[in-house]
């Protein structure tokens, strides 16, 4: 009688890679005390002739404020992230940069004072982008669903709650996602 072995292997790089370096940014920030944070896995309201703000821009998505704050965001990135991976192959690299750019940059313009950190942006970009993605052309029903209760869910949240949550980068990562899985599909 034969064994069979198991076989491990990477069936998602760039989603793998991105989980990974959320990890060692949230390994970092224990290390220094939250100090890498604040200089490099965050975003805020600073002099654009620092180098550091450009770097910021992106790399803000890969901070996070706790493990929890980690796993419910890598949760989201592990399931969808493989899938759209297939799909989209390296195109999806693009959609976490520009992303990581816009939810920034808007950020940074209607909250200066207060710091941006996680991925949430990015996992709202996913949702919506796994929603309209199909062979059919047109905008699929279950993306004007998923985008009706999500929304609903954000701006009721915006509202009524008052925690850290930036819901803001959570609608804006979402339009981001609709608008590139748009582009990709008319390509």
């Amino acid at each position: 009688m034969s064994k069979k072995q198991i076989r491990i292997y990477i069936n998602a790089p760039i989603t793998i890679a991105f989980a990974c370096i959320c990890i060692l940014a949230l390994a970092l920030d224990y290390l220094t005390g939250g100090r890498s944070t604040v200089l490099i896995f965050s975003t805020y309201g600073s002099s654009f002739l620092d180098p550091l703000a450009y770097i910021r821009l992106v790399c803000h998505i890969f901070g996070h404020a706790n493990i929890n704050h980690l796993v419910s965001n890598m949760l989201y990135i592990l399931l969808l992230g493989p899938i759209l991976e297939e799909k989209y192959h390296d195109r999806l690299l693009t959609v976490i940069i520009a992303t990581a750019l816009v939810t920034g940059m808007v950020h940074n313009l209607l909250q200066p004072n207060v710091m941006l950190l996680g991925a949430s942006g990015v996992v709202f970009a996913f949702i919506l982008l796994a929603s309209i993605t199909g062979k059919e052309h047109g905008i699929p029903i279950t993306l004007i669903l998923v985008a009706i209760l999500w929304l609903g869910q954000e701006i009721y949240s915006g509202v009524t709650s008052s925690d850290n949550i930036s819901q803001i980068t959570h609608i804006i990562g979402g339009i981001s996602g609709t608008a590139l899985g748009m582009f990709f599909k008319k390509k």
